[in-house]
């Protein structure tokens, strides 16, 4: 089996039995991101200085046992909002161009505590502003399965890595949907785990209300075991809760690990009907309604339900989140770090023209939307206001989960529309996150897993949301309809035309 095909699992394993060397892993990862990147763009800058030290050292660590869990051994891409010790982190801004931290977040911290190696940063919407990984300062990526159309954002660098083969895991934020928007773009999975499970520290903040590192896979287990890895209390954070991560998914027995479609059986399942409403496609609701239908053969309970305020969630976060958005980027002022013009004489001055030239046009937009929701005359009329529906939106979805295990939706109403496309129509593209934005405004964990594709044949995101600290539930019952879904193509097999894409058997 090519190194490509393999799971993290079966990779981690080969690893460690010594069929397949750390080095080994990375030189034939290195040799598809030279064949890939030039076509997608998903990386920002590379881990060159240190990577051949570290790919030693952790060889020497998984023979001595130091690096015995399931990701010794393993690269990993992150996206460049993530501060890494003395690898630049960017936010795709202008504004943090040449900004090295002298630090590693918690995530990060945790993954080289695992033996994983990190291969480099990957591209973003600047300061994870935006849907399309088009607002990036420095690069467009693009989507591997047809490099015409986007891949999604913020997090679509990574999600484009590793639905290109260039790795098989990446990190990435989701702050209105940014991990599994993208994830159902570029046909992989992609998971945004409960407010407060994974540290924020050094994640540089867009919203800090609704800001949460999740992991990105091909397949529910993969991101399994990482999101296993990253989540827990941190004393350096005070929004994460002291909350234990279920056992480890991988120490299981393995018996035990093929019950999956069993585990259907009973469970109930919500259908907001607000999530399959006018504006949605046909091609994802069909895609949708197949899901549900094989859901419903193999036990599970579905049933159609209503969330009326789903459709005032775009608004309300958007509200929120460019109110914090101007407050979290207020820092930048070219005084301490970061971007500085030059040629001014005087301290406004500096602000206002580092600011200008520093910050793309997205980040102005929400900057300044943001400085007028909190200003004086508006805050009662519009901040305050999006604050009292966000409560009423969680407390909606906190009846659903009274009487259901799950909500089943699509991730996003289409598939990834052509570049350049989006940034025509600015409040269009806020519009594409109605599917998403309301579980970040709730708190909630949700997943994203690939259930079809289109006309175009480009990928379908199905979303299943759970109640908080349910991860373990969401990855159960996300994996149980991945292995009744049957293996799904690859963006690497469409394109070499290896495979067909779109093309599955349903168990």
């Amino acid at each position: 089996m090519e190194l490509l095909q393999m799971s993290v699992r079966m990779l981690n394993e080969k690893i460690k039995n010594k069929v397949l060397g750390v080095k080994e892993t990375v030189s034939a990862l290195h040799a598809r991101i030279s064949e890939a990147e030039p076509g997608v763009g998903a990386f920002l800058s590379w881990n060159e200085d240190r990577i051949k030290e570290r790919i030693d050292e952790v060889q020497a660590g998984i023979y001595s046992g130091r690096y015995a869990g399931p990701l010794a051994g393993l690269p990993i891409a992150l996206k460049d909002n993530i501060c890494t010790k003395d690898l630049s982190t960017t936010c795709g801004s202008k504004m943090l161009k040449n900004f090295v931290p002298t630090y590693d977040a918690t995530v990060v911290k945790r993954l080289l505590d695992a033996g994983m190696i990190i291969i480099g940063k990957t591209n973003l919407d600047e300061f994870a502003m935006g849907s399309t990984t088009e607002t990036s300062a420095f690069k467009v990526t693009k989507n591997p399965w047809n490099t015409a159309y986007v891949p999604g954002g913020s997090s679509g660098g990574s999600c484009a890595a590793v639905a290109a083969g260039e790795v098989p895991l990446a990190l990435g934020s989701d702050t209105g949907g940014s991990v599994r928007q993208p994830a159902a773009f570029c046909g992989v999975v992609g998971m945004k785990p409960t407010y407060g499970r994974v540290s924020r520290y050094g994640l540089v903040a867009y919203a800090s209300s609704m800001d949460q590192i999740g992991p990105i896979g091909r397949t529910v287990a993969d991101c399994r075991v990482l999101y296993e890895c990253i989540a827990g209390y941190d004393e350096k954070d005070a929004t994460t809760v002291k909350k234990d991560v279920q056992k480890p998914f991988f120490n299981q027995a393995a018996d035990k690990r093929k019950e999956h479609a069993e585990r259907l059986k009973g469970k109930r399942f919500a259908v907001p009907k607000e999530y399959l409403a006018e504006g949605t496609s046909e091609a994802v609701r069909e895609a949708v309604n197949r899901a549900v239908e094989l859901l419903t053969r193999n036990g599970a309970i579905v049933e159609e339900i209503s969330l009326p305020m789903t459709e005032y969630a775009v608004a309300t976060y958007y509200i929120i989140a460019c109110a914090e958005a101007s407050s979290n980027l207020s820092r930048f002022d070219g005084v301490k770090y970061g971007y500085r013009a030059e040629e001014v004489k005087k301290l406004q001055e500096l602000y206002v023209k580092t600011r200008s030239e520093g910050f793309g046009e997205e980040a102005k937009r929400r900057i300044l939307m943001g400085s007028f929701v909190l200003s004086e005359g508006y805050y009662d009329a519009y901040y305050l206001k999006a604050l009292k529906v966000r409560r009423l939106i969680k407390e909606e979805y906190e009846k659903v989960f009274e009487a259901y295990d799950c909500i089943v939706a699509p991730t996003a109403p289409g598939t990834a529309p052509k570049l350049g496309t989006s940034l025509q129509n600015p409040l269009q593209m806020y519009l594409g996150d109605v599917d998403t934005v309301a579980v970040n405004l709730a708190g909630l964990p949700a997943i994203s897993v690939p259930c079809g594709v289109d006309e175009a044949a480009l990928p379908i995101g199905l979303q299943f949301i759970g109640n908080s600290f349910c991860e373990e539930l969401l990855f159960e019952v996300a994996e149980a309809y991945e292995e009744l879904r049957g293996i799904f193509p690859t963006a690497w097999e469409q394109v070499s035309g290896r495979g067909k894409a779109g093309m599955w058997s349903e168990r």
